[in-house]
């Protein structure tokens, strides 16, 4: 019997910039459902959102949106 899982999209920023950045990923479930975000995954990082599902962001801090005219 294979393990659940579930996929993710992960928002984060690195420890040594401050740009944001996402990675749509699958982790495994507990054994109550709670998911798993291994330890390699998240050293060096500040985990800001995680998101379900595979996440198209349109627009975040820093990012300009422009009207055409």
């Amino acid at each position: 019997m294979s393990a659940a899982k579930r996929k993710v999209t992960v928002i984060y920023c690195c420890d040594d910039d401050l740009a944001m950045y996402r990675k749509t990923q699958t982790f495994n479930l507990n054994a109550y459902g709670d998911m798993i975000i291994p330890q390699e995954f998240k050293r060096g990082k500040t985990i800001v959102a995680v998101c379900d599902g595979d996440v198209n962001v349109i627009n975040s801090v820093g990012d300009k949106l422009v009207d055409e005219y």
